[in-house]
């Protein structure tokens, strides 16, 4: 049974820090793209980042600068450090893991951001 567990969200101000967590069982991580979407009420849900199994890493345009995507395979886990959030980063954060081969992904349950101006 593959679980995607994140951790790590919260409420922060406006400039600050903070680092997400996301871990993986039930899947061979390393095989695995992994990334980040966000969702606000109303809207679509957003992609953030992206780890491809092979490392590469890809932004969205109004994170670039600010986020950064990492794995540790040896972990199963895959983290976002966000900084100098702003306000219209808050949302609720999923993480995703998909197989390189398979379109379908799995999904974690999500952690709020909240950042206050």
């Amino acid at each position: 049974q593959v679980q995607l567990v994140e951790s790590g969200g919260g409420l922060v101000q406006a400039g600050g820090s903070l680092r997400l967590s996301c871990a993986a069982s039930g899947i061979i991580f390393s095989r695995y793209h992994m990334g980040w979407y966000r969702q606000t009420p109303g809207k679509q849900r957003e992609l953030v980042a992206t780890s491809t199994s092979a490392g590469i890493t890809n932004y969205a345009d109004s994170v670039k600068g600010r986020f950064t995507i990492s794995r540790d395979n040896a972990k199963n886990t895959v983290y976002l450090q966000m900084n100098n959030l702003k306000p219209e980063d808050t949302a609720v954060y999923y993480c995703y893991a998909q197989d390189a081969y398979v379109v379908s992904k799995y999904w974690g349950r999500g952690t709020q951001v909240t950042v206050s101006s």
